[in-house]
C-alpha cells in the first residue's frame, strides 16, 4: 500500500520550499547590505538560486513541466551567497552598496517571498481538496 509521501504530490511543494528558502536567504543578504552601507570596504552580497533552477529544468528539454519537476533533484538546488561586483565600488573607501537601490531589492524580494508562500499554501489547499 503506497502513501501520499510515496507519490509525486509534493514535487511542486518541495521546489517552492527551496525557492522560499533562497528568498529568505536573499532577504538576509540584502538586510546585511543595508546595515553595512556605510562600512568601508564592504562588498554587496546577493543570492543565486534562479539560475540553478533554470539549469535543472532545462536539462530535460522535451518533457512537460510536471515531468521536469518530478525528476528534479531538490537536494542539488542550494542557494549560493556571492559577492556582487567585488571589483567595483561607489565610494573611495571601497564599499559598493548603493543605499538607494537596496531597499528596492528588499521590497521586490519580499513580494517574491509572499508569492512563494501563497503558492505553497495553494498547493496544500489543492491536496486537501483532493483528499476530501
Amino acid at each position: 500500500m503506497s502513501t501520499l509521501a510515496d507519490t509525486n504530490a509534493f514535487d511542486y511543494i518541495n521546489v517552492l520550499d527551496k525557492a522560499a528558502d533562497a528568498s529568505w536567504l536573499r532577504n538576509d543578504a540584502i538586510s546585511n547590505n543595508i546595515a553595512n552601507a556605510d562600512t568601508p570596504g564592504y562588498k554587496r552580497q546577493d543570492v543565486d538560486f534562479e539560475s540553478q533552477l533554470a539549469k535543472a529544468l532545462k536539462s530535460s528539454r522535451y518533457t512537460s513541466m510536471d515531468a521536469k519537476v518530478a525528476n528534479l533533484k531538490t537536494s542539488r538546488l542550494n542557494p549560493v551567497t556571492y559577492t556582487d561586483y567585488s571589483g567595483y565600488s561607489y565610494r573611495v573607501d571601497g564599499n559598493n552598496v548603493d543605499p538607494d537601490t537596496e531597499p528596492v531589492y528588499l521590497a521586490k524580494n519580499q513580494v517574491v517571498y509572499q508569492g512563494l508562500t501563497q503558492c505553497i499554501n495553494q498547493e496544500f489547499e489543492n491536496l486537501q481538496m483532493v483528499m476530501k
